[in-house]
């Protein structure tokens, strides 16, 4: 009995990794977790013989796609229908997989498998490279927060083991997946079939210098994903067994907790501090996530089911409106208008939808304009609450930053939802920036109208937004601007991304987030010197189209008239004008825009400059032509 417990207790002190499959149809996932199981030695005897008689094959010819394959219908037509859950373990790390359906029309159960993934395995094919599914999973895994990628370039040996074909397909996938949020991506060459760098490093495929899946699944490094800054605790129940003892139990989401930290109740806004924290193995120290525990606290204060427990200097938004990426899983389609349950956390909170902004197209990222979603679309929405909710940004906290939709009549899950940061959220419609947090907080109106500012000034308002990679020109091209319309007696001023960073934004880094809100507070300026009249020059980078679209939304598109300065990046690195390419190359910057970020071109802007090949004179030109109709 010591030697089980002992055995149990080692084996519960490795980490378990979740991982999901995904692809393309009759990419081989499950073929590949098959083989995958198989060569792990993670299968029974009698599992493989039971295996045998169905296929009616012997050792390597055994149908691995049938281990996970348990419906009937996924039998019959050979192809993967729902998720299917499987555990085994290794000497190094215990795993979940979650094999999921290619199907387009089952978007939604890739998605549930997806949800609580720390690593996406995307499979393509190599016969048939990168195809739009291939995209369409990857860009879920994204939306859904999954860290890590990889991406397994399968049916290696119907190619010959061919190294262009691979290197093809990861250029071309590369692309695609600089645009999303991975914290890596990896590239394995596979054959599901043969068990090709599956469990064993593969002698058919001596070019590649890589570890086989298993060993790269083995040793990815998760402890660092994991949310233990921000304590959040949603309190599941209340637990009095007697007259002597009153704890809050529940889930930790996020965060570590000791006896002795103060915590605040949301939503009352009490304080107390922890007394003990209580578990079936006792009393513990210190806890954190992802540990259901009780919690005892110094002061009896009024706590029930649906509150949150958090450190009082660093507390979750409080959210009456809630701005989010939708997965719609219902036949019924998302529509403006109609109320649904929320169900976040331990809280269900009636919600109605309120607005929706756009659906994406999957395959291409381009956003649509839309009313409503339908089955396994996926789209923006604004929800109004009827209770306050307090929630994270999915990104930053996946634990309170996601939420279910129940349809209130059937009580039938209809969709998910990942709560957008605030900073990176479309403006209100009619608006053209977001909701204040104080609802007392109204618009008070100049009595000097936009005629009488244009008739002072001889112009009418806009904003020149430059945009392009570091050494494209920009500032060079702001300024000289500026001095030509200067003494054309015009009134205009040039926000420098530098500049900016020295006074307003100074606070602000080169994370996405942080990129997100410095646009945004320049947009919010830009408006404001075009409401006084003034022509304004933007001199930034803006990588991210989605940043420039909400710049756009907020200056207004009359005003807003976006020029791409096209110097291509083996260009703008031979000026490196302040020494940053170089720095950025020996890994001295981090988050470099061109070089480890990517940057998003404009796809129409109104104007194009080639500053690689044209003068400074040639493009000021173009520009003054531009802002003739604005210049009297």
């Amino acid at each position: 009995m010591g030697m089980a417990a002992a055995f149990l207790r080692k084996d519960g002190e490795r980490d378990l990794l979740r991982f999901t499959t995904a692809g393309s149809v009759d990419d081989g996932k499950s073929t590949l977790i098959g083989r995958l199981l198989h060569d792990a030695n993670a299968l029974y005897e009698d599992h493989i013989e039971a295996l045998r008689k169905r296929t009616g094959r012997e050792g390597a010819g055994l149908d691995f796609s049938l281990i996970t394959d348990g419906l009937k219908a996924e039998r019959e037509q050979g192809i993967t229908i729902d998720v299917a859950y499987r555990y085994f373990s290794t000497a190094k790390r215990r795993f979940i997989i979650a094999d999921t359906p290619g199907h387009e029309q089952y978007t939604r159960n890739m998605a549930t498998g997806a949800s609580t993934a720390d690593v996406a395995v995307v499979l393509i094919d190599a016969r048939l490279g990168v195809l739009t599914q291939s995209k369409r999973h990857g860009f879920i895994a994204s939306l859904l927060g999954v860290p890590h990628l990889v991406v397994a370039v399968n049916k290696m040996d119907l190619v010959d083991y061919d190294q262009l074909i691979f290197e093809r397909i990861r250029e071309e996938y590369l692309g695609f997946t600089a645009r999303l949020g991975f914290a890596e991506a990896t590239f394995i060459p596979v054959s599901a079939l043969n068990g090709d760098n599956v469990v064993s490093a593969s002698e058919n495929m001596p070019w590649y210098n890589g570890v086989p899946l298993l060993a790269h699944l083995e040793n990815v490094y998760i402890a660092g994903d994991q949310n233990l800054i921000d304590f959040r605790f949603p309190v599941q129940r209340v637990a009095r067994p007697d007259q002597d003892f009153r704890g809050y139990s529940g889930k930790i989401a996020s965060g570590v907790v000791r006896p002795g930290d103060e915590i605040v109740v949301l939503s009352s806004g009490k304080r107390s501090r922890v007394s003990r924290i209580v578990t079936y193995d006792g009393d513990m120290d210190y806890a954190f996530a992802p540990l259901s525990a009780t919690l005892c606290l110094e002061d009896e204060i009024d706590i029930s089911r649906g509150d949150m427990l958090a450190h009082p200097n660093n507390v979750p938004r409080t959210e009456r409106t809630l701005d989010a990426m939708v997965i719609w899983m219902a036949d019924k389609p998302l529509e403006i208008g109609r109320n649904y349950l929320i169900k976040h956390t331990t809280n269900v909170v009636k919600a109605s939808c309120a607005e929706m902004f756009y659906r994406v197209d999957p395959n291409t990222l381009h956003r649509e304009d839309a009313k409503q979603l339908g089955l396994n679309e996926i789209g923006r929405v604004r929800f109004t609450l009827f209770r306050p909710l307090y929630v994270d940004d999915y990104r930053r906290n996946r634990a309170i930053g996601g939420f279910i939709l129940i349809d209130p009549l059937t009580n039938v899950t209809v969709g998910a939802g990942i709560v957008t940061d605030r900073l990176s959220a479309a403006p209100v419609a009619g608006k053209g920036a977001e909701r204040p947090l104080s609802g007392e907080i109204t618009w008070h109106h100049s009595r000097v109208g936009p005629t009488e500012r244009g008739d002072l000034l001889r112009q009418a308002p806009a904003t020149i937004w430059l945009t392009g990679l570091s050494g494209s020109g920009k500032s060079t091209l702001a300024f000289e601007l500026e001095r030509r319309l200067i003494g054309l007696g015009h009134a205009c001023f040039v926000l420098d991304g530098d500049n900016i960073r020295h006074g307003l934004n100074r606070d602000l880094g080169f994370a996405p987030t942080e990129r997100k809100e410095n646009i945004r507070r320049i947009a919010e300026v830009a408006r404001l010197f075009n409401d006084a009249g003034l022509i304004v020059i933007t001199a930034f980078i803006a990588p991210y189209a989605e940043d420039r679209e909400v710049a756009r939304t907020i200056i207004g598109k009359e005003r807003f008239l976006e020029t791409h300065l096209t110097a291509d990046l083996t260009t703008c690195e031979g000026r490196d004008p302040k020494g940053l390419y170089a720095k950025a190359r020996t890994g001295q910057i981090a988050e470099f825009t061109g070089i480890s970020a990517p940057y998003e071109p404009p796809t129409s802007p109104v104007l194009a400059l080639d500053t690689a090949s044209r003068g400074v004179d040639d493009c000021i030109q173009d520009i003054l032509e531009l802002l003739s109709d604005r210049l009297r």
